[in-house]
């Protein structure tokens, strides 16, 4: 869905609930306004802000929420959901603040125990994803969601390749670390593990006027898993949306509106100081001469009395 565009000055930080007045930073790689000036959070935190929260209804009386490589903004959007257990894990990043080392291929995990499971740039750093699927499949309970972010390129097949050399890595996949890009099949392979899945994308959830107002990237894609084994359609941009894009737009309009008053009311008020300050300026100069004249009429008096009374 196209939204109209607003003339909105200010940005908003979904994560922290931050007005930006300023300038979002720049993101790790130099990407502009990415990165919130208060909380350090960028487009997938804020987009996973705003997920959450569109998905509220379906998080209510979380018993396990897992995160897999946490980030410090993901685990404060996460502690929200007051779930009765949150556990962050992680493989060989013992510098990271987790719970427990452990492989996407190995969970720690009862079956069936997970309520939500996020898991963001983490599969294509694993040789074999499949297994980490049904890993995911398997500890997610009846009513569990999974939220998956990865690289992904559309319109051709996943590439990978876990035996090619760091430097290969680099060239190929974009990171010395990655194993693969994601291609279309990406659906197809959550399918085969057991898991059903729908993409979503800022612009479909909230509308292009909010993707500009919360600073999040149109073609950010996460994937919201459960249990099964149907690929729904996705909520790309262009489509249905999810009913906020409405919602979203109206606001911002009314935002608009709203600073436009304040600017021209910001204008007036600008005048009237302007003015005031005269009134003010004029006033001294008025008080200075009156006292000027206070100042000789004694003087004045003084010499009229010695012209008819000789002292």
């Amino acid at each position: 869905m196209t939204g109209t565009r607003h003339d909105v000055a200010k940005g908003y930080c979904a994560a922290c609930g931050a007005m930006v007045s300023r300038q979002f930073r720049p993101g790790p790689d130099g990407r502009p306004e990415a990165t919130c000036p208060r909380c350090g959070s960028l487009e997938r935190h804020r987009f996973l802000s705003l997920l959450l929260g569109s998905l509220s209804p379906e998080l209510r009386d979380l018993d396990t929420v897992v995160e897999i490589a946490p980030s410090r903004q993901s685990k404060v959007l996460l502690d929200r959901l007051e779930a009765r257990r949150r556990i962050s894990l992680d493989a060989g990043y013992d510098s990271r603040d987790v719970d427990a080392l452990a492989s996407l291929t190995h969970l720690p995990l009862r079956d069936g125990s997970v309520d939500l499971l996020v898991c963001y740039h983490v599969l294509e750093h694993v040789p074999d994803d499949c297994a980490a699927m049904r890993e995911i499949a398997r500890v997610l309970s009846p009513r569990g969601i999974a939220l998956l972010e990865v690289p992904i390129k559309m319109g051709v097949a996943t590439e990978e390749d876990p035996s090619a050399t760091p430097e290969e890595r680099l060239r190929r996949f974009g990171q010395v670390d990655h194993v693969r890009w994601y291609g279309d099949d990406f659906d197809a392979r959550l399918a085969d593990a057991g898991l059903a899945s729908v993409r979503v994308t800022p612009p479909a959830l909230v509308g292009e006027s909010a993707v500009r107002w919360f600073r999040l990237m149109p073609h950010e894609v996460v994937w919201v898993v459960h249990p099964g084994r149907r690929t729904g359609s996705p909520m790309l941009a262009g489509g249905t949306g999810s009913g906020l894009t409405a919602a979203f737009d109206a606001v911002l309009g009314d935002l608009a509106k709203a600073q436009g008053r304040l600017a021209r009311a910001q204008g007036r008020l600008a005048r009237e100081r302007e003015r005031a300050a005269l009134l003010v300026a004029q006033r001294d100069g008025l008080r200075a001469r009156l006292a000027e004249v206070q100042a000789r009429s004694p003087a004045r008096v003084l010499t009229r009395i010695r012209r008819v009374v000789p002292l």
